[in-house]
């Protein structure tokens, strides 16, 4: 049954996805909004897939305060990517450019709002993250990073990427760390399993800190959910299930 759910998913989600950008296309030709608002439509449609389908439940605790901040989230599987879309109010999102430059779909995402980044041009790609980002938060909106760097196993917890420590000078933003544990239920391969998948909105860390200090609190408050059978049960006593 996980299996067959899984295929009806991916049998659905992706020609979706196609369609969703054509219908991008036409909403450009009318302005930035008219592409929010499809954008959104296909992450409330992800929702609806992942828990009426997968049985995946969303669990939040806290909450994404408005304006501009640095978002900085976990990152196990492809749901957060998409459900943070929703939870974080239309963020711009930095992402690998490979996506960025996917036909149609790469269109698409530069024409929402994203920071496309080369992973292997170092200082230049820096340079172009932080001037990226100035502009992005001059539109009013937060910024999303995955300052870990890439997708990671649901038990891996590498250090943080230089990247983040940047565009947090930069920018001179506070930090709301988020906390996730998709990677139980959802990995790299086309079956996902049912249970629920918590999000844990940390303190906001103010801006201006050292190096050290804010790579380590965000570190430590991204990693959060990483707990025992216990800690974890009590865990997702709290919180609700967003609408």
């Amino acid at each position: 049954m996980v299996v067959l759910r899984s295929l009806l998913y991916a049998a659905i989600f992706y020609p979706a996805t196609l369609l969703w950008c054509v219908a991008g296309l036409v909403a450009a030709l009318f302005g930035q909004q008219p592409t929010l608002a499809v954008v959104l439509s296909w992450v409330d449609l992800n929702h609806w897939l992942a828990r009426n389908l997968l049985g995946i439940h969303v669990r939040v605790e806290g909450e994404i305060p408005r304006g501009p901040h640095l978002i900085a989230v976990k990152h196990e599987s492809m749901l957060e990517t998409i459900e943070m879309v929703r939870l974080s109010r239309l963020p711009v999102i930095v992402i690998k450019k490979e996506l960025a430059d996917i036909p149609l779909f790469g269109w698409m995402t530069r024409r929402y709002g994203v920071i496309p980044v080369d992973r292997s041009a170092r200082a230049k790609a820096l340079r172009k993250l932080v001037d990226e980002g100035q502009r992005a938060i001059a539109s009013g909106r937060p910024v999303i990073i995955y300052p870990e760097g890439t997708r990671v196993r649901a038990a891996e917890s590498p250090p943080l990427k230089s990247g983040f420590t940047a565009l947090y000078r930069a920018l001179g933003l506070p930090v709301v760390p988020v906390a996730v544990d998709s990677g139980r239920l959802w990995g790299r391969g086309l079956v996902h399993q049912s249970g629920i998948v918590t999000f844990r909105i940390g303190e906001t860390i103010p801006p201006n800190l050292k190096r050290d200090q804010i790579e380590r609190q965000v570190h430590t408050a991204i990693n959060a959910l990483k707990l025992g059978p216990q800690a974890r049960a009590q865990l997702f006593g709290r919180g609700e299930d967003p609408p």
